[in-house]
């Protein structure tokens, strides 16, 4: 991702000397003042006049030096404008004093989560879904999250975005919400719900969940690329069909694994079947014609695909007539 970022390369001092330094000056402008009154009530009025407008001056000074300090924690940063025109991005973390003159607007750059709620969707086929994402996210140029997209708009109480750092995450998160919604809804539409409506082979929202995660991060890093944002991870965490065709898509899935079911039981019978045949005649136990082979098929297969169980009836005659 091309970044237009770059660091802030003014004028920086150590916070902790310029609080002696501000300190310093306040109580000597205070003393200044003190001192000019007392001149002014003696003889020497003109000095004390002098004295009083350079020590009002030096305290706005003093007030103007004090707007220059700043504390940043691990993963914050500033956004730095002169007088409009951006002048790079302080990311260094302690106490600092930089010139107060430079507009400074405080950002996160750490992890952040969105657990997007479910939102309904057609699948390649037409069915509607309901689908949801969990996606990470994070800020990694800060110059695009906040002079290419408009975050004023975007956030719930524009007023405060230039000054709080809340607001101006919220403002972001709102456009990722947003975004994340267009590009799960463009995914989810290039592939089935499962392989019972595709050919043999294609990738389907429930047997892909790899290739889907891919192609979703993928959607989210080209939208969410104009706003300086890098997406961590991002991961469907919520799928099944819509509520108004959920219990026919039961049924149908039900008749499928009774289906697959059977064709288990009814392999098995014929292979326990023909056991029993080749059993029979291997040890000459009994001599069958095709017919009474066929009776015995018959009622073995009724035995072993049964649901219910078989009343046996004993034959108490002979074999042969």
């Amino acid at each position: 991702m091309e970044t237009k970022e770059y660091a802030f390369k003014g004028m920086v001092m150590n916070g902790f000397l310029m609080l002696f330094v501000n300190i310093a000056v306040a109580i000597l402008s205070i003393v200044g003042i003190v001192y000019s009154i007392i001149l002014l009530d003696s003889s020497n009025g003109a000095c004390g006049g002098w004295l009083l407008g350079g020590s009002f001056l030096l305290l706005i000074i003093n007030i103007i030096m004090w707007c220059g300090l700043m504390m940043l924690e691990p993963n914050e940063a500033k956004v730095t404008t002169w007088f409009g025109k951006y002048s790079g991005t302080f990311s260094q973390t302690g106490f600092f004093w930089i010139n107060p003159f430079y507009g400074t607007k405080k950002v996160s750059l750490r992890a952040r989560n969105l657990d997007a709620e479910p939102i309904k969707v057609n699948d390649k086929t037409g069915n509607p879904v309901m689908i949801g994402l969990v996606l990470v996210w994070k800020l990694k140029d800060t110059y695009k999250a906040l002079f290419e997209v408009d975050s004023q708009t975007m956030a719930s109480q524009p007023n405060a975005v230039g000054s709080d750092t809340k607001g101006l995450m919220n403002a972001l998160e709102n456009f990722v919400r947003v975004q994340s919604d267009a590009a799960l809804r463009q995914v989810a539409g290039q592939y089935a719900y499962d392989d019972e409506d595709t050919k043999a082979g294609e990738p389907t929202l429930r047997s892909s969940a790899d290739e889907i995660n891919e192609q979703l991060e993928q959607k989210l890093d080209e939208r969410l690329a104009l706003a300086g944002i890098e997406v961590v991870e991002a991961r469907i965490n919520y799928l099944a069909y819509a509520p108004e065709i959920a219990a026919v898509m039961l049924r149908r899935q039900q008749a499928s694994a009774i289906i697959t079911a059977r064709e288990k039981i009814v392999e098995g019978a014929v292979s326990m079947v023909k056991m029993a045949l080749d059993k029979l005649s291997n040890e000459n136990i009994v001599d069958l014609d095709d017919d009474k082979k066929a009776a015995m098929v018959s009622n073995l297969l009724v035995v072993l695909c049964g649901d219910e169980s078989a009343q046996p009836v004993v034959n108490t005659g002979t074999l042969n007539h």
